[in-house]
């Protein structure tokens, strides 16, 4: 940016991105020129036909050469707004760019941040906004339940009322905990954004072990067997262990909410192709081959409970699809068929 702010400075370029080039470019042509002329004009004599022309040569070659870096060197503004609106993309970093520049590079640079500044105000005053109305919703939510629980401690209550009162606190559970994962949902989202992609080792075996022991007492409740299979090294991927285990957690975990007592929950982990794949496979209630699109989208299995009345939020599978994708991973589910079990497989990229 030095080239292009000591240029800005200058009066006839100050307000022209394109006067710059077209000054440069004069310069770069005009060197040789000059060199030559200096050289025929001071040492004619010194020199034959045939040196003429190789000076001549060079003199080209070097001003193109220091033509072309002084336009690389003034395309820098481009580069830094095209840097800006992928940080902004990719993790929502708010830039510092400068906005004191009149011509057209400077107003793209100033038209960018004002932009996202914008954006950001806009973001940030939208998800307060839902964050108040979801708990304000949340409260009233809750308000039937407290009603129907006062109805049910009347001594007059028949038992036709008591089914009622009963079916209106399980409406007012479902909608508490909708608001709940949105609520929770959009705290994800908000943190995923900003999260950097940057190499780091991951020890997966440490992430497997922690998972089990993690879900021990709900394997035990359950009656259901967990096998693992991950004996890889420490991997340098573009992922954390934190967004890794959180993943691989929600995975095993529904594996086992959607497993049949007695059940066999596998969990492996192999390299192929430069990706750690990541396989929980169940036998448990599976799903159409039809559907595996919808089990990824937004609050999909909140009508989906577990085979033992386990509850789902249905944003659990969609944020596995969020994290991973996010770094250049991929995720895929497969089933024969209802009550034929599943498999979910984690692709991640490995760096040598």
């Amino acid at each position: 940016m030095r080239l292009y702010h000591s240029l800005s400075k200058l009066k006839f370029l100050a307000k022209s991105f394109t006067g710059k080039f077209l000054f440069v470019a004069f310069l770069g042509i005009h060197i040789p020129l000059i060199g030559l002329i200096l050289l025929v004009v001071f040492h004619r004599d010194s020199f034959s036909s045939q040196m003429i022309l190789v000076f001549t040569l060079l003199f080209t070659l070097l001003a193109t050469a220091i033509t072309l870096y002084i336009i690389k060197q003034l395309m820098m503004p481009i580069a830094v707004a095209t840097q800006a609106l992928n940080d902004y993309r990719d993790y929502r970093k708010v830039p510092d760019l400068p906005m004191q520049y009149k011509d057209e590079a400077g107003q793209l640079l100033c038209n960018i941040q004002q932009s996202i500044n914008d954006n950001e105000n806009h973001l940030v005053e939208k998800q307060d906004l839902i964050y108040l109305l979801s708990h304000d919703i949340k409260a009233y939510a809750a308000h039937p339940k407290s009603i129907a629980e006062f109805i049910e401690e009347e001594e007059s209550c028949t038992d036709a009322i008591k089914e009622y009162t009963k079916l209106l606190k399980s409406a007012s559970d479902k909608q508490i905990g909708f608001l709940a994962s949105f609520i929770h949902l959009l705290h994800d989202e908000e943190g995923l954004s900003r999260t950097k992609i940057t190499p780091r080792i991951v020890d997966f075996n440490r992430i497997a072990n922690d998972i089990k022991q993690q879900l021990t007492s709900q394997f035990v409740a359950k009656n259901i067997t967990l096998t693992m299979d991950v004996a890889v090294t420490p991997l340098k991927l573009y992922i954390d262990e934190i967004l890794l285990s959180r993943v691989v957690f929600n995975l095993v975990h529904n594996a086992m909410k959607f497993s049949y007592v007695g059940g066999v929950i596998d969990l492996k982990a192999v390299i192929t192709n430069d990706y750690l794949e990541v396989r929980v496979l169940d036998t448990g209630i599976g799903f159409k081959p039809s559907s595996k699109e919808y089990l990824f989208t937004k609050f999909s299995n909140m009508s989906r409970k577990g085979t033992d009345d386990e509850k789902s939020t249905g944003i659990g599978l969609y944020l596995c699809r969020q994290i991973v994708t996010k770094f250049d991973g991929y995720i895929e589910a497969r089933s024969l068929g209802e009550n034929q079990g599943a498999t979910f497989t984690v692709g991640l990229k490995t760096i040598k």
